[in-house]
């Protein structure tokens, strides 16, 4: 089965992010544009216009009602996920770098960039609450003073936030005080990607230091190493085998310089007990900026430095098994 290809971008792929029931597939990219796809068959349903300026990320909440987005034009966007309606514009002093929704869909956080002489800020907003949103005033915001945050994701039950910083970090925050709950220091590197496993007990980091880790969301501990011989910009969990995928690839800088074969822009999966590599899945022309499984286990995604984004059906002649000795 050959996978469905998404042209919808012109610039690279920053983030994908499949809703909860996986009929559709969030795709936002260099470009001011956020697409949605029904992954069943890639056909595009639709765009959220509205920024000026590269987005970096993209979540759907619990039952795809609403859809936030950040952007690098200093603003995070909440839209009707229906009508493609903008519902709240919140503006920011940097780039809005990361988003999402917590459990209940009613709070939301963003993280926004060290730049331009600002502080690197968490932001949290309960949409229940309009004046928050009217006035632009979050009900709490946290600084992070030492190197800012480059990806983060709301852990089980909404009360903390997990956050991987640009110094290889790991912290975690409360949503309720801010305070910091737990800091370890695996990666030696900025952290690319955080993304959790199915039932939320461990999430899967990717690393500019050439792994990816697995650790246990309340406490933070690492469980396992990924091992690759360059920079993972994305890893994913599967959520019915005990699989990893891993994407990644030089630097957008290095790419020209090397031959396809040894630019090494494949998708790779590990087994997530014996931290072992077992297949590979070639197709983009360029490093891979973000994967997702696809919640039923059954397919996953890829976003490029091509600016395509790849739907993989896994079937027999699905990985093509070869290794350099």
């Amino acid at each position: 089965q050959k996978p469905i290809l998404l042209q919808g971008h012109e610039r690279s792929i920053t983030q994908i992010k499949y809703n909860r029931e996986g009929d559709l597939l969030f795709t936002v990219a260099k470009d001011p544009i956020v697409n949605v796809w029904y992954s069943v068959n890639g056909e595009r349903l639709g765009t959220y216009m509205g920024h000026t300026g590269a987005v970096w990320c993209v979540d759907a909440d619990w039952d795809t009602k609403h859809v936030l987005t950040g952007s690098a034009d200093n603003s995070c966007r909440l839209w009707d996920c229906e009508t493609g309606k903008q519902l709240a514009l919140l503006k920011t002093n940097s780039a809005v770098r990361t988003c999402g929704f917590d459990f209940g869909g009613n709070i939301i956080m963003f993280s926004t960039d060290k730049q331009m002489g600002y502080q690197c800020f968490v932001s949290f907003f309960d949409l229940r609450d309009p004046s928050q949103i009217d006035s632009n005033e979050p009900y709490m915001k946290i600084p992070c003073n030492d190197s800012k945050i480059t990806s983060a994701v709301w852990g089980p039950l909404g009360e903390c936030i997990i956050a991987g910083h640009e110094n290889g970090e790991l912290n975690q925050y409360s949503a309720k005080s801010g305070e910091v709950l737990v800091n370890v220091k695996e990666h030696s590197r900025q952290i690319n990607d955080i993304q959790l496993s199915r039932d939320m007990t461990m999430f899967v980091t990717a690393s500019k230091d050439n792994t990816a880790k697995l650790f246990d969301s309340t406490t933070l501990e690492h469980q396992k190493t990924f091992r690759t011989e360059r920079p993972v910009n994305s890893a994913a969990l599967s959520p019915n085998y005990d699989h990893v995928v891993l994407g990644g690839g030089q630097e957008a800088m290095d790419v020209t310089t090397t031959s396809t074969r040894i630019g090494k822009f494949e998708a790779r999966f590990f087994h997530l007990a014996f931290e072992e590599e077992f297949g590979r899945v070639k197709g983009h022309f360029g490093p891979i900026n973000s994967v997702a499984f696809h919640p039923d286990g059954k397919s996953y995604s890829s976003g490029g430095e091509d600016g395509y984004v790849r739907i993989h059906y896994f079937d027999q002649q699905y990985f093509e098994f070869e290794f350099e000795a």
